[in-house]
């Protein structure tokens, strides 16, 4: 490859890359990062020239083995993340990167929707998508990915890149390469002229099948290159690259009515399912008693949920859809009548409300790793999908729990797309003891007789991978399973792309080489099921590691101390200090993602707590003390710098950084703004009407625009101009919200900062008779989490925090009027702990009070700027920024703005922009003469 940096070889890396989402491991030789086509391309001819096993990657969610590898693994996410609109959105044109959350973010905006919806559509890619023949909850087999592919970019094992949709396509294949040509061509007509054959392919694939090859499409094509382009569809990466893909998409019903149904049991629930799906139900979502138990410890549980007393109890999750507005009243009293009449053991309510609808899908969608998660500590996950004609699917749950108790699986949870017939269980054990494989092996013997003896199919949508690899034979027979040995053959002839995935004559090899149970590194991680969910919102995903990555790293490095293997542990772990704690930005942004609820940030502070020496705790807890004089100085040193050449400022900050460390000392950087102003303030002329809590942050850097007030003469401004009273408390220069401590892993000088500030808040707001109000959205979360701290007298009232933007929103802007002129557009970067908080529609509301048009960037993230971690590695917040620094760039808007200091810091930096809090352009807006010359657009 171009760069040797694209070659990864250390011990971190490989590990880091080498865990899924499925429960098989394998530790790859190397790591590749291929930036093209023509790059996966000589990887492939160098893995045929060599013997080296290459395995293509992308979202790594896969739950069937289909992502890891002992040999070479391609990372094809990172530099394949395209993404076109076509034809007003009836087409897209998407690389494999590419999420399908943000397939779908594109596509909103034309009304339109991708087929495929997956429930791990957070996190799982548009490459996994097409490997495995993705489907999910509403599009069964009528928009699945097979069913919408309309062509692809293709790269064969020996070399050919070949475009499907070009009108010479059927030419270059033929011509570069004949023997596959005339293969699949040979092969479509020996299919054709059997009988049995062809009607084992139409019954096979009448329902959802990811087991083996999809041979409909010798059915379904004429065309070697169609029958080519629609094979590589659920081929897992066993015959080729997909460099990029076009599809049809479909209507987006924007109009929805979701209820649970909640039956006394499985058989009940699936009884009920005919009618369900006669009645046009869009999706039809079944959860066992187990995992209802389990959805009721999730962070947003539905409140039928939550009041349920679950015995035997089963439910089904029913949506219905539609793009009109008008039908969903009809749409919500149809269902609420049929439900009716379906021996509910509670009543049905169905909402179309967005808020509930969400807590239902949240249920849903989180719960594979929500009871995953919730497994024993000590034992891996197991997680089956199978699929049989809806009419066998009560019979079906009926046999496989016999199965549960026969072999004495505990807990073993059900759910799936029951209007499909699809379903998913799990199993938890050890799966490392001969005992413990055996009865596995006995369990997999059975239960592929029960499905099979239903006709259906033993992997509906999760891939056929390493977990049902032997087994593809016995679904389809002798004469089936040649054609698929041949196609392999055709496209890979040296067999070297993805071995021992979809097609494995090793009777066995679904138990060779299962992950066995991490040992535990942190209670805030160990249930951890390496989902894969929070990569996508992380900020140092494209720099270090993920939050995954640091989990399962760290996981490894346990494993091996124990194994007695400290040559790894130690190799890791020097390489583990900057990629796993320097550059996480402990934004807590994974936490908005993981189904269950894990922090990695707090891990990440409670690894820095361990590293902390003495002089810098000594250090820090001083800092606390004195901490008016410390933000006075940063502003003054600030203020200094800013009347020098930058040249001479970075000379001697380099010099430092260099003695005292990277990770110690801030890099100096000349857009950084001079100094701020002292937080003090008089006591207020009238009665206060909440506890104003300025950030300390706004001392340390001023405002972006050099005569600008800043934030907190700002809102102090817009108070003032709604006839609202604030009171700065007496001591506010000595105060701070904990946040620089908690974050650094400082216990002690955090335990300090706490006690002071809590003390001087509870003075300030009458023992908590008033609300405080905070201008940095995240030192609103940290007064937050310092109020946490407290343990209150008994009758206490307790501290209510809220942020200022969320009182502007609530107390100020009605009471403004809104009669003023608006700034035609506004580019906005909400912050992590804004939506941490809840705060993105109040922050949107204001944004929309001083701008016409107010545009959040499609790529949207952290900035990774998080307090001075920017500052100590400028390389995160470059990295985090890239892409939606791009968005800023064309969207060409008046003014930007954001809702904490250091986020606007790291936004202007990445941009080039001067990001304001918002409520200071509020505040300009505010005050304009009503009698001047000013219309909307104009400053």
């Amino acid at each position: 490859m171009a760069n040797p940096s694209q070659t990864l070889t250390r011990a971190l890396d490989r590990h880091a890359n080498a865990h899924d989402a499925s429960h098989f491991l394998l530790i790859p030789q190397a790591v590749a990062v291929p930036s093209s086509a023509a790059e996966v391309a000589q990887l492939m001819r160098v893995s045929a020239e060599r013997g080296l096993p290459l395995t293509l990657r992308s979202g790594g969610t896969s739950l069937s083995g289909q992502a890891v590898s002992g040999g070479l693994l391609a990372d094809v996410r990172k530099h394949f993340r395209s993404l076109e609109v076509l034809d007003g959105g009836a087409r897209i044109r998407v690389q494999p990167g590419v999420t399908v959350r943000d397939v779908n973010a594109r596509l909103l905006r034309y009304g339109r929707k991708f087929g495929p919806d997956p429930a791990s559509e957070v996190a799982c890619t548009i490459g996994g998508v097409v490997a495995n023949n993705s489907s999910g909850m509403a599009c069964g087999i009528t928009d699945n990915a097979y069913r919408t592919l309309e062509s692809l970019t293709l790269v064969l094992p020996s070399g050919t890149v070949l475009d499907t949709g070009a009108p010479d396509a059927a030419a270059r294949l033929r011509l570069l390469e004949p023997e596959l040509f005339l293969g699949l061509a040979g092969l479509a007509e020996r299919v054709r002229s059997n009988p049995a054959s062809r009607a084992t392919i139409e019954r096979q694939f009448a329902m959802k099948n990811t087991m083996g090859y999809g041979l409909n499409s010798l059915l379904d094509f004429a065309n070697p290159v169609d029958i080519l382009a629609h094979l590589i569809v659920g081929s897992e990466g066993t015959l080729g690259f997909v460099a990029e893909a076009v599809f049809k998409t479909i209507p987006r019903l924007a109009h929805a009515t979701a209820g649970l149904l909640v039956f006394k049991d499985l058989h009940a629930a699936n009884t009920a399912l005919p009618a369900l799906v006669d009645s046009g139900a869009a999706t039809v979502e079944l959860l066992d008693s187990l995992s209802l138990k389990v959805g009721q410890g999730l962070s947003q549980v539905p409140g039928v949920v939550r009041d349920l007393q679950v015995r035997n109890h089963a439910a089904l999750l029913v949506e219905y859809q539609t793009g009109n507005q008008e039908e969903l009243a009809g749409l919500n009293a149809d269902a609420v009548a049929l439900a009716g009449t379906l021996g509910l053991d509670a009543p049905a309510e169905f909402s179309s409300d967005a808020t509930v609808r969400a807590e239902l899908w949240h249920l849903r969608k989180g719960l594979y790793t929500a009871v995953a998660g919730a497994r024993p500590l000590g034992t891996t996950a197991l997680l089956e999908d199978v699929v049989v004609p809806v009419p066998a699917l009560a019979r079906t749950c009926l046999e496989l729990s016999a199965l549960f108790e026969k072999y004495s699986y505990e807990n073993s949870v059900t759910f799936g797309h029951a209007k499909d017939g699809n379903i998913h269980f799990m199993l938890t054990d050890k799966f490392a003891s001969a005992e413990e494989l055996d009865r596995y092996a006995a369990f997999t013997e059975d239960m592929v007789e029960v499905v099979l003896g239903e006709g259906g199919s033993l992997k509906a949508e999760h891939g056929t991978g390493r977990v049902m690899a032997p087994f593809v034979r016995r679904q389809y027979g002798d004469e089936l399973y040649e054609v698929m040995r041949r196609i392999k053959a055709l496209c890979d002839p040296e067999g070297m792309l993805n071995p021992g995935v979809l097609l494995d004559d090793d009777p066995v090899a679904h138990l060779r080489h299962i992950k066995t149970a991490p040992p535990e590194v942190d209670p805030e991680v160990d249930r951890c099921v390496s989902c894969g969910y929070c990569e996508p919102v992380c900020p140092s995903k494209n720099l270090t590691l993920t939050p995954r990555q640091r989990i399962v790293t760290l996981r490894d490095m346990a494993a091996a101390r124990l194994d007695g293997d400290t040559a790894l542990a130690d190799e890791m772990a020097a390489d583990y200090d900057y990629a796993g704690v320097d550059t996480c930005a402990v934004d807590g942004m994974c936490q908005t993602a993981c189904p269950v609820d894990i922090n990695t940030g707090t891990l990440v502070r409670n690894l820095r707590t361990e590293a902390a020496g003495m002089v810098e705790n000594a250090m820090w807890g001083t800092a606390a003390k004195h901490w008016g004089a410390v933000t006075k100085g940063a502003g003054l040193a600030l203020d200094a710098a800013a009347k020098v050449p930058a040249g001479v400022v970075l000379a001697a900050n380099k010099a430092g950084r260099k003695v005292l460390g990277h990770d110690t000392l801030p890099l100096y950087s000349p857009e950084l703004p001079a100094g701020g102003k002292v937080r003090r303030r008089p006591a207020p002329a009238g009665e206060a009407a909440a506890v104003y809590f300025p950030a300390c942050v706004n001392v340390m850097f001023g405002p972006a625009e050099a005569g600008s007030a800043g934030v907190q003469a700002s809102f102090e401004q817009l108070c003032a101009k709604a006839g609202v009273h604030l009171l700065v408390p007496e001591g506010i220069e000595s105060a701070c919200c904990g946040t620089p401590w908690s974050s650094k892993g400082m216990a002690a000088g955090l335990a300090d900062m706490h006690a002071r500030t809590l003390k001087l808040l509870r003075e300030a707001t009458r023992d908590g008779e008033l609300e405080i109000i905070c201008d940095a959205s995240s030192c609103t979360e940290g007064l937050l989490h310092t109020i946490e701290s407290e343990v209150p007298e008994p009758g206490q009232t307790p501290l209510r925090v809220l942020d200022a933007v969320q009182f502007t929103a609530d107390r100020l802007l009605p009471l403004l009027g809104g009669e003023w002129a608006r700034l035609e557009s506004l580019a906005l970067h909400p912050t992590c702990s804004s939506v941490r908080l809840g705060l993105s529609p109040a922050l949107e509301q204001v944004a929309s009070a001083v701008a016409e048009t107010v545009l959040v960037p499609e790529h949207w993230g952290c900035c990774g700027f998080a307090g001075d971690r920017g500052m100590l590695h400028p390389e995160l917040t470059a990295s985090a920024t890239a892409d939606q620094a791009r968005d800023v760039a064309a969207m060409e808007a008046r003014a930007h703005a954001s809702c904490n200091r250091t986020c606007e810091l790291g936004m202007s930096r990445a941009t080039g922009e001067d990001y304001r809090h918002v409520l200071e352009l509020l505040a300009d807006a505010v005050s304009q003469d009503s009698s001047a010359d000013t219309s909307p657009g104009q400053t």
